[in-house]
């Protein structure tokens, strides 16, 4: 039998506020890592990771997804009208219908957005992956249901009712859950939004870290860079130390869901002692596999 195998998928992309990506941190600083356009936008990936098991497949978020009319899309910045992510599970041998697991860190809607279906005119909100159970983390759920003020915008108000409907929801506490079994370790953050649920994913070259909006891109691994829509950003700095420490002790690697050119990353420090990653040869590393 062969092992799991983990693939980086692209999903939608979109274009946002450089100076809202990296919160306080000077225009002159973060241009130096992603340059901008002439109003200020950069390019953002909405990634997800695939996991291919002998008898299963997980995928680790949906990105944004096709979901909003043309008007809403323009406001978010998404560039590509059609359901990329859904596009290139297909191209790699696993559509969406075949999904087993899918893996919600929380349900901002550019990380679950893609669990719906294309817009279309007149027509309601459906679900796609008709067939996975879909696994959020019970603080998550919770600020869906009922958003604060601050981030009422970012959550699809539909999406909670859809998903109860389908019988296959799975809210998640713990370090751990039955349904992803031995392999899979779950990690906690409170400093980008309430629960937000990170999973660890042992392979035989260390573990991986599915590190969603706790550290989106490459630039934002060196500890005091933060979102302007983080909640707590000095609780999230200390989360994101602990965080690394542990992947740089273990030998362990970032999967990036915004990071537009850079997918997988080794935990190092730079000649100065700052936490930076090491971007792998190959962005789309086929050949980890768990133990």
């Amino acid at each position: 039998m062969s092992g799991p195998t983990l693939l980086p998928i692209e999903g939608n992309t979109q274009r946002l506020d450089g100076g809202a990506m990296f919160g306080n941190c000077p225009r002159a600083l973060w241009s130096r890592w992603i340059a901008p356009d002439a109003e200020g936008l950069i390019p953002l990936a909405c990634r997800a990771l695939l996991v291919r098991e002998d008898a299963r497949t997980i995928l680790f978020e949906t990105g944004v997804g096709a979901f909003f009319a043309p008007k809403a899309r323009e406001r978010y910045g998404i560039i590509e009208p059609s359901h990329v992510l859904r596009e290139r599970l297909a191209q790699v041998g696993v559509p969406h219908d075949e999904i087993d697991i899918v893996v919600l860190s929380h349900l901002h809607f550019d990380h679950a957005g893609g669990l719906l279906a294309p817009w279309e005119e007149g027509a309601p909100l459906r679900l796609l992956f008709p067939r996975a159970r879909v696994l959020v983390g019970a603080a998550a759920w919770a600020r869906a249901v009922a958003p604060h003020a601050r981030d009422r915008a970012s959550f699809i108000p539909e999406l909670p009712a859809l998903l109860e409907a389908t019988g296959r929801l799975e809210i998640v506490s713990g370090d751990a859950t039955d349904t992803l079994g031995p392999g899979y370790r779950l990690h906690w953050s409170e400093g980008h939004t309430p629960g937000l649920m990170m999973t660890e994913i042992e392979t035989d070259d260390g573990p991986v870290l599915y590190a969603s909006d706790l550290i989106p891109g490459l630039p934002w691994m060196h500890l005091p860079i933060t979102m302007g829509y983080d909640r707590f950003p000095e609780r999230l700095v200390e989360e994101k130390r602990v965080c690394l420490e542990g992947l740089l002790a273990r030998g362990g690697s970032v999967c990036f869901t915004h990071d537009s050119t850079v997918a997988l990353a080794r935990v190092a420090r730079d000649d100065r002692g700052r936490f930076c990653g090491t971007p792998y040869a190959s962005q789309s590393p086929t050949s980890l596999r768990m133990e």
